[in-house]
């Protein structure tokens, strides 16, 4: 009989030809070998293929928005924009708001407008890029407000002119706030989510993040870099033994959205790819999060000409992208 060489641990063990077996036993163990592997490729063909039917069915029969009464929920850039329409829209749902700026102008106008409202909302100034100023927050509203079970990454700048005028410390500031923050809230707030199982994170990514614009290019690699981040602490998280399937999260993909941001967009068709209002951008944020959608963006038709184009040669959508020729102008 033939000599087989394993290796285990670094060790490499030698099995001479006194295996137990006969060849008839050989035959028979590579058979069962081959029914297995089959089994397993049928059960994954049934999966895959159930996955596909239920995720049509989805799309013609959403799931049921999710109730978050009672939740706290921690926004970050909640002064202006669609930080604080998501703010105040889920405050109308009955969540408690940790509404969190480094502007305590804007910040104090979106609590008193949640106030106004009969709302329940904190207000609290941190520099997002501060770790220490990050688990500071942390320890100040666990103990002051709560566990916070829902985090919405919203903060974010956007510089816009060419790489080549781009100054090495814009680079490293859009960079501090639009991912490295990420790091540092999830860092303090997810431990408690996992604690209970019961969580959300939510992350501002951006079409700037799917696909590359001139004059956005430290911002395009930034919303990337989201991207990315919030696709592996997604795998991280349910792949862990213990079970995290309460923790949900949401990539939000916003287009051109008039929150002062962008100064000068250009657009050559404004009826088919028109600037979204704070107003809308913030009804879809909280629409994903209540259904539980990992990745949407706005509007949602992007989401699948996305899809589309990125199973076509690179070369193909290029083509598409000229023709709309939709973009931000250098300030």
């Amino acid at each position: 009989m033939a000599t087989a060489a394993v290796s285990k641990n670094g060790a490499t063990q030698t099995l001479i030809d006194k295996a137990p077996w006969t060849d008839e036993q050989g035959i028979a163990m590579k058979v069962y070998q081959f029914v297995t592997i089959a089994l397993e490729v049928f059960i994954l063909y049934v999966k895959m293929t159930w996955t596909w039917i239920y995720s049509y069915y989805l799309f013609f029969v959403p799931p049921e928005p999710k109730s978050v009464k009672g939740e706290i929920i921690l926004i970050t850039g909640a002064g202006h924009g669609m930080g604080r329409e998501t703010a105040l829209r889920f405050a109308r749902l009955g969540g408690i708001l940790v509404c969190v700026d480094i502007n305590p102008s804007g910040n104090q106008t979106t609590v008193d407008m949640i106030k106004q409202e009969k709302g329940q909302a904190h207000r609290y100034e941190c520099d997002v890029t501060n770790r220490e100023a990050v688990i500071a927050l942390g320890e100040k509203v666990r103990r002051e407000v709560g566990d916070v079970t829902m985090l919405i990454n919203n903060a974010g700048i956007m510089p816009c002119k060419p790489l080549r005028d781009t100054s090495e410390k814009e680079i490293r500031a859009l960079f501090e706030v639009n991912i490295i923050a990420h790091f540092w809230l999830v860092q303090t707030f997810l431990p408690a989510m996992m604690e209970r199982n019961h969580g959300h994170v939510v992350a501002m990514s951006s079409m700037a993040g799917v696909m590359g614009l001139r004059n956005l290019v430290p911002y395009c690699a930034s919303k990337f870099a989201v991207r990315g981040l919030m696709e592996a602490l997604h795998e991280e998280l349910r792949e862990d033994v213990r079970d995290f399937s309460g923790i949900k999260l949401t990539v939000i993909c916003p287009y051109i959205v008039d929150t002062g941001l962008c100064k000068n967009p250009k657009i050559k068709f404004p009826s088919l790819m028109k600037i979204v209002t704070p107003d809308q951008a913030a009804d879809a944020i909280v629409d994903a999060v209540r259904r539980d959608y990992y990745e949407i963006t706005i509007p949602s038709s992007l989401y699948y000409i996305n899809l589309v184009c990125r199973a076509m040669p690179r070369a193909v959508p290029l083509h598409l992208k000229d023709f709309l020729d939709s973009g931000l102008e250098a300030q």
